[in-house]
This record gives C-alpha cells, structure tokens and sequence, in this order.
C-alpha cells in the first residue's frame, strides 16, 4: 500500500474544498474514545466535536475503542455501497498485539479463523517490519513489560462485529491497538489524528 504516514498533532477539525452543488464523501482519522455517530454517549465522545458538516453520514463504523480511517458521506448509495460487504471494498488495518505472531499464526488470519459466528473469509496478514508512524494513543495502551509486542497488517472483505480483535484472539495474539488504515482506495495519508478532508468520489 504506498501511503505516506500521518503526522502527529492538533485535533482541531480541517477542511478540504467544499463540494455544495454534489455528492460529498469526507475522509476522517477517528482518534479513541470516539464514537461512530454525532452524538456523545456515556464516556465517549461524538463526531460533533471534530466535524462541522451538515447532513453527512457514517458509512462503516469503526468500534469507540478503535482508531483511524472513517469514511462519511450526504450520498445514500454512496453509504450503502462503502458500508455492505457485498461490495467487497477491502478494509486494512493496522493491528498491535501481543507476543510475535510466527507464520503458523499469519497462515491462520489469511486462510480463515473458526469464531463463535462462524469461520471468517480468507484475508491478506502480514507482519510489518516497524511500526507504523502514528500519533501516541491517548490514553495509552496497557503493556506487560515482560511480553514483547508487534504490528501486523490485516486486509478483510467482510465486517463482523469486533472481527479483527477476535481473530487475533483466536490465533493466540490478543489486540493491543487498532487502527483502520484503509477502507479500498481511501487511506490516512494526509490526515492527522482527529482531522477530516473531502475525498474524492469513487468511480
């Protein structure tokens, strides 16, 4: 994936150029603690807080506890068709978990791991060889100092309900740290954590 890093900095929300006269699709780095919607609820925060544009929606959430690429959208089949898996628009995620998957593990994730709802589709993981260049979690991940930890790389067509935390999970390596790094052709770069663009419409 050519992708250039995003840099660490304020969470003051940006803007790219305004599209008034059509569709809009808007790209957002989603830090912790945010939730998927407008609204606060409970101890986690809204998108009111970082984004100022009216009449814009979620397409394919993104758990309150995980961090990184959110895609909104004023289009309803634009929405739909981001969201449904039955588009296959691959998502990629950057993953740190515990312990050094070997590649017994990484087999496991690509070939398809057995859940309590069923086993999941093939998918793309790799080890990275670093990690990623992204802004410290706030707050910051619960380490055991005693046990090494690794990012990987994960790429699925499907989106069950906290589906990268129990694959990793299931093959002996629980998740530490999430961040979605793609959604098809749409990535971080550019973006700061809590910071929003216009994006291109797709095709």
């Amino acid at each position: 994936m050519n992708q250039r890093p995003p840099r660490p900095g304020a969470t003051a929300p940006i803007s790219g150029p305004s599209s008034p006269t059509g569709p809009r699709l808007l790209r957002f780095f989603k830090p912790w603690g945010v939730l998927s919607q407008f609204t606060a609820e409970g101890r986690w925060r809204g998108l009111k807080e970082f984004i100022d544009v009216p009449r814009v929606h979620v397409a394919g959430r993104l758990d309150a506890d995980s961090e990184g690429l959110l895609l909104l959208t004023d289009d309803g089949r634009l929405q739909a068709r981001i969201s449904d898996p039955r588009h296959k628009m691959a998502k990629t995620y950057w993953v740190q978990v515990e312990g050094l998957p070997g590649e017994e593990a990484l087999a496991r994730l690509r070939s398809g791991v057995r859940l309590s709802d069923g086993p999941t589709l093939p998918a793309q993981a790799r080890r990275l060889p670093r990690p990623p260049a992204l802004p410290p979690r706030d707050p910051p991940i619960r380490v055991r100092h005693s046990v090494p930890d690794c990012w990987i790389e994960l790429t699925l067509r499907e989106g069950r309900n906290r589906q990268v935390r129990r694959m990793t999970a299931a093959v002996g390596h629980p998740t530490l740290r999430l961040v979605r790094a793609a959604i098809g052709p749409y990535t971080l770069d550019g973006l700061e954590s809590g910071q929003w663009l216009d994006a291109p419409l797709p095709p």
